[in-house]
């Protein structure tokens, strides 16, 4: 792997969706975007379409049903016409860049729009599970609203492998949208990760999920995410010299 090309992605099977949603579920605040994605990805029965490498990305192998696999991987499928970008791990900042150059460099031709996910700490329990969304364009300002998604008013910030993501998509032209989540201050919440599935993302791609499964098995989830959680927020605080999230306010991840 050259410094010129910092990233790469291998192609496991081909592409038969035209157009389809690139949905983001990297490891950030409350695991929201990783609860939500996996669910996704399970339950439409997505392919596995490929993976990500980088020199930056920690030297590790994660693995299931006991076999090893790559932890950085990207999921398709036909009906829905949906792309998904998962990883099993809590990425360290010096991968977001040839990460995002990557996406935006080899798979930005195979999607039509993105949707990214961006947990922020909830102040109260009926915060959570709110969602305001961003866009990159005009029309993906538009598809927001026709979705009955409220705007974020305020100004703020979206950092993390998602703001840098989003960033690489606002500069190269591609439409996309980011879906800001209420969630658990400090624990991995699948309730809000089950309140963005249904009234953000299935209005906005137009599919159905069941999210029954993330309210049952709630208990289970926390204790399966739990590791990649405390991996995230240590990098978090070590990235900002000791502070969590909840002391940058505007700042979501």
């Amino acid at each position: 792997m050259s410094s010129t090309d910092p990233a790469t992605f291998d192609q496991l099977t081909p592409m038969e969706a035209a157009e389809p949603t690139l949905i983001e579920g990297l490891p950030g605040h409350g695991l929201v975007a990783s609860i939500a994605v996996d669910q996704i990805t399970r339950q439409l029965g997505l392919e596995h379409h490929g993976n990500i490498s980088a020199d930056e990305f920690p030297p590790v192998v994660t693995f299931e049903d006991g076999m090893v696999r790559d932890p950085v991987r990207v999921y398709a499928g036909t009906d829905p016409a949906i792309m998904t970008l998962q990883s099993d791990m809590a990425l360290p900042p010096q991968s977001f860049e040839p990460l995002s150059k990557c996406v935006l460099q080899d798979l930005s031709d195979e999607f039509g729009q993105a949707i990214f996910l961006a947990g922020a700490p909830a102040e109260s329990e009926s915060e959570r599970g709110q969602v305001n969304g961003i866009a990159t364009t005009d029309g993906m300002r538009q598809k927001l609203q026709d979705a009955d998604i409220d705007l974020a008013e305020e100004p703020g910030l979206v950092g993390g492998v998602t703001g840098a993501l989003v960033q690489a998509c606002f500069h190269g032209g591609v439409p996309a949208a980011v879906l800001i989540v209420k969630a658990h201050p400090f624990l991995p919440d699948p309730g809000a990760a089950q309140e963005v599935v249904e009234n953000a993302l299935e209005p906005l791609v137009d599919f159905d999920i069941d999210t029954s499964e993330l309210e049952q098995q709630a208990d289970d989830i926390q204790k399966r995410m739990s590791q990649i959680a405390q991996q995230y927020q240590q990098m978090v605080e070590e990235q900002q010299g000791g502070r969590t999230d909840a002391g940058q306010p505007g700042m979501f991840q």
